[in-house]
């Protein structure tokens, strides 16, 4: 099977689709679940400072709930959904976008979360070929959906999901894999030095920011997205990060402003905007910057 993989891009690219599709199904938990883990958690520790939305869904769930347990149920009748019914984007339409059991409409966020996955695993799969850095960029996306997704839901990038991905990056640099041409995974110098200086730099720009308006501009978790990216990355990609993280807000962030669909004043989460820059890095990152330096170089006279 592995060397049907491997001589075969189509091949590749088809499992790579699939596999993604059902990694997406099991994201869709973790985005759901993770927040309120957190919340129990919290909670547990003090009763009485951390009083939020979450609190009337806790109500409801059993004692016993992670990311394995209890199976998946509709947030409707909370009735179990059966295994045939939980086959990524098909038995949604299949069953019309409805709940098998009680006819409450299913949130179009699941399978989109699932088509997401499944097309942006089976890019890396096209870009990276069969080889280490095609695993190591699925997994990095996969993280990275999840954080978004929570990171709009919520506001929130836990460290549950940052601090594994910026340490996976470190491991994985320790395993000589990093190959030219590539940008994942890269050499221990410039992973530890990603790392470093992506956490530092959000982190100065955070408290100038806090110093000269008063206003926090963004959270510490923004800190570790950048700090795991470079991790993976090296400190090359850094500015490359930011700056389309900038450029992307911005734009969207008035977009929003024009449509009204978001009131000035109001935080936009910084998160989903660091993980998509860091999804077109990975993928074009290398290019990006040869040509930007490209541009700036020294011409004959």
């Amino acid at each position: 099977m592995l060397q049907l993989l491997a001589a075969s891009p189509t091949a590749f690219i088809a499992v790579s689709l699939a596999l993604g599709l059902i990694v997406g199904s099991f994201l869709n938990v973790v985005i759901y679940r993770l927040p309120i883990m957190l919340e129990r958690q919290w909670q547990a520790e003090a009763p009485h400072a951390h009083e939020t939305d979450a609190t009337s869904v806790t109500q409801v769930l059993p004692e016993r709930f992670n990311l394995v347990v209890p199976r998946s149920a509709c947030p409707n009748c909370h009735h179990p959904i059966r295994a045939g019914h939980n086959i990524p984007i098909l038995s949604f339409l299949l069953l019309r976008g409805r709940c098998a059991h009680c006819g409450a409409r299913i949130s179009a966020r699941y399978p989109l979360v699932e088509l997401i996955c499944g097309l942006l695993t089976a890019l890396i799969a096209w870009r990276f070929g069969y080889g280490v850095a095609a695993l190591c960029a699925a997994v990095v996306t996969w993280f990275l959906i999840a954080l978004a997704a929570i990171d709009l839901d919520r506001q929130l990038l836990p460290d549950l999901l940052t601090l594994p991905l910026l340490w996976l990056g470190l491991v994985a640099s320790l395993g000589g894999w990093a190959l030219s041409g590539h940008s994942l995974p890269v050499t221990p110098r410039h992973a530890i030095l990603g790392a470093a200086i992506g956490y530092l730099a959000l982190w100065s720009v955070y408290h100038v920011f806090r110093l000269a308006t008063g206003k926090e501009g963004m959270g510490y978790g923004d800190f570790k997205l950048l700090a795991a990216l470079g991790a993976w990355m090296g400190v090359q990609m850094l500015l490359p990060i930011v700056l389309l993280a900038a450029v992307v807000g911005a734009v969207t962030g008035g977009l929003m402003i024009l449509t009204r669909r978001h009131q000035r004043g109001t935080p936009i989460p910084f998160g989903p905007f660091l993980a998509a820059a860091g999804y077109i890095a990975m993928l074009w990152g290398p290019q990006l910057v040869t040509r930007y330096l490209g541009m700036y170089g020294p011409r004959g006279g």
